[in-house]
């Protein structure tokens, strides 16, 4: 277009203006204020350069540091200044990928040595002179031919430029020194990039390819002003001594080690006794809420899984196939389960069924194998090994409304009331790689968006994050210190029941096609309880404490009297220990605390004489308080029967 433009603003005004017109020159229109605030702008919805031209009617908002995507942009900015100041100090650096991230950006790079921290002080140190230089990034678009060119020397980026295809336009950002291949947007300079921290470094295959190579990824964060910079900094050194890998060494809860393989969890004795609490309460609730339980192996012939349509949409994340058994034919192959879902379809199409069995609640706390890349592992939060509390109800159309209202009253249940977790709850929507036809997904998202907003609920979109087989309502949990985790996931699925032929028949005596809903309240007791030692900081509300209570007589005297508090609290099924060795009372009280035990009860002439207990409550300003034998019974009895998230 070369005539004038239509530009409209987000309160629906018109700006009319010479095609090549840019977001600057509309801010500026618009005032000075915000003129001088503006960082970058959208344009249709498109992150968009201040200073890049505009030649279409289009919807246009200026972004200043307020905006939500604005820090999107500077991250972005920061990531070039990071890689800027890495070639200027290792020319060598082959320059890979840069993006900004949920909390901060990285840059990949390949040199001959892993960066140390000497290294990270020192880049980090010319990044700030970068910055001082203030030199603007200037964007480009050029040929693949001059795109090649410039990036002779870097292979990785001559990759990249391969794969885009031969309409895209092919963009080049210069800041001061450094060209980078890049879609932007930037903010206008590198001035803007003032409150940022360069975190750790770490190797990083190249495309997440455990079969290319190793290149070494640094992180860091950036923000607009030196407060929200600061209080990041604050709440990641917090998020670090809440470390679910170091907490769970400490109190001896789970392992993973190199005999058995990565991402394979070995849960020690104290970690096991969380798990099984947690089934407990799962399972009880399911109970009560008329789910069946059921039991399926942890290996299937491979053709369920094509049948299923898993295989062929999700064969890179399952592990390779087994030869068939001893007696069978050579051809029959089986492989780990990565879900439950098929072979509780199964038992649902074991035998006839009527309108009057719907819905049918299936219910298992089951071990499924998944074959994440290694570089993706993550102490408990990203494993091979998964044990979900996995359940499938099937039922009718007219039943879908209820049962998600259901659902969602048991994962309140168990988040809010039970663990005090606050939460907000996202739907997504269908991906690109997908099974089923798009009226079957509009079906099936709209029964979602009707059922959450008829219960009055809000939520936000997540385009594309629902699975394969249908959109799902994810549950984002936020924890102590304010970060999110995936919780609870409820996926309505019309196509794996139409894959299987399920039927039942409805009440014109006709078969009909039942629905299907895929739901974890937990998602991954591994991920969960990850999650929950570092909400918690390893110290956990008394009914799913590992020890709840550590009884320490002060001297040999006392030994009696402590050995029948012990078998007193045991009884009342208390998970209790007498610590007995021979060290000072004050040691054993500091193992005690260091373990996070809720309750140590000290024991020492008075108490015996008296029949009381000295307790010391974990966290309380109390030292200790004397209490009868029966009544610190009681109390603790209470704490554990009604789940109580204090001491």
């Amino acid at each position: 277009m070369t005539g004038p433009i239509r530009l409209e603003l987000p309160d629906g005004s018109i700006l009319t203006l010479p095609a090549g017109t840019t977001p600057r020159s509309v801010a500026e229109k618009i005032g000075p204020g915000l003129a001088r605030a503006a960082v970058a702008a959208k344009v249709d919805g498109e992150l968009w350069d201040l200073d890049r031209p505009i030649f279409r009617d289009c919807k246009i908002e200026i972004l200043t540091p307020e905006s939500p995507d604005a820090l999107w942009v500077l991250r972005h900015s920061s990531a070039h200044v990071l890689a800027t100041a890495v070639r200027q100090l290792f020319p060598e650096a082959q320059i890979g990928f840069g993006p900004p991230i949920e909390d901060g950006f990285y840059y990949d790079f390949d040199v001959p040595r892993p960066f140390t921290p000497e290294d990270l002080q020192r880049i980090e140190e010319r990044m700030r002179e970068v910055v001082k230089a203030d030199y603007p990034f200037v964007r480009e678009e050029v040929t693949r031919e001059e795109a090649r060119r410039r990036f002779k020397d870097d292979p990785l980026k001559l990759e990249r430029l391969e794969e885009l295809g031969d309409d895209e336009v092919i963009s080049v950002y210069t800041d001061g020194p450094f060209t980078d291949l890049c879609r932007g947007p930037h903010v206008p300079s590198t001035g803007y990039v003032k409150h940022f921290k360069l975190l750790h470094a770490a190797g990083a295959y190249w495309r997440g390819d455990s079969r290319r190579q190793m290149l070494q990824r640094i992180y860091g964060t950036a923000y607009f002003t030196k407060e929200d910079l600061e209080a990041d900094l604050r709440r990641r050194e917090e998020a670090e001594k809440r470390d679910h890998r170091v907490i769970g060494r400490q109190l001896d809860l789970f392992s993973i080690q190199e005999d058995v393989g990565p991402g394979l969890v070995l849960w020690h004795p104290r970690g096991a006794v969380i798990q099984f609490e947690l089934r407990r309460l799962i399972e009880d609730e399911l109970i009560k809420r008329g789910y069946e339980l059921v039991y399926t192996p942890h290996v299937t012939r491979e053709q369920l899984f094509i049948r299923s349509g898993h295989l062929p949409l999700y064969e890179e994340n399952q592990f390779p196939a087994m030869a068939a058994g001893h007696g069978e034919v050579e051809e029959v192959r089986y492989r780990v389960k990565p879900m439950n879902c098929p072979m509780h379809i199964l038992i649902y199409a074991s035998r006839q069924r009527s309108y009057r069995d719907l819905p049918l609640r299936l219910a298992e706390v089951a071990n499924v194998y998944r074959n994440e890349l290694s570089g993706a592992l993550h102490g408990m939060l990203r494993v091979r090994g998964l044990t979900m509390d996995d359940a499938h109800i099937f039922c009718r159309e007219d039943q879908i409304e209820q049962e998600i209202f259901e659902i969602l009253d048991l994962a309140d249940f168990v988040l809010h009331q039970t663990f005090g977790l606050e939460y907000r709850l996202d739907l997504a929507t269908r991906p690109e790689k997908k099974l089923g036809t798009d009226q079957m997904w509009d079906t099936a998202e709209a029964a979602l968006r009707a059922a959450l907003e008829r219960r009055g609920l809000t939520y936000g979109i997540d385009e594309g994050g629902g699975a394969f087989y249908g959109p799902k309502i994810d549950i984002k949990l936020r924890d102590a210190i304010g970060r999110e985790w995936q919780g609870t996931t409820i996926q309505l699925d019309y196509e794996l029941p139409e894959r299987f032929e399920l039927e039942y028949t409805g009440a014109d005596n006709r078969p009909h096609r039942p629905v299907m809903i895929h739901r974890a309240i937990y998602g991954t007791l591994e991920r969960f309880v990850g999650m929950l030692i570092e909400h918690f900081a390893g110290a956990f509300p008394v009914w799913l404490a590992p020890e709840q209570v550590r009884v320490l007589p002060i001297s040999e005297g006392q030994i009696e009297w402590a050995r029948t508090v012990y078998d007193r609290l045991r009884a009342a099924g208390v998970r209790v220990h007498l610590d007995q060795r021979n060290e000072t009372l004050n040691y054993r009280i500091r193992d005690g605390e260091l373990m996070k035990v809720p309750y140590l009860a000290v024991v020492g002439r008075r108490e015996a004489e008296q029949g009381t207990v000295a307790v010391r409550a974990r966290g309380s300003e109390k030292k200790q308080e004397i209490m009868a034998l029966e009544q610190f019974v009681e109390l603790v009895r209470s704490k554990i029967a009604s789940r109580a998230l204090s001491v």
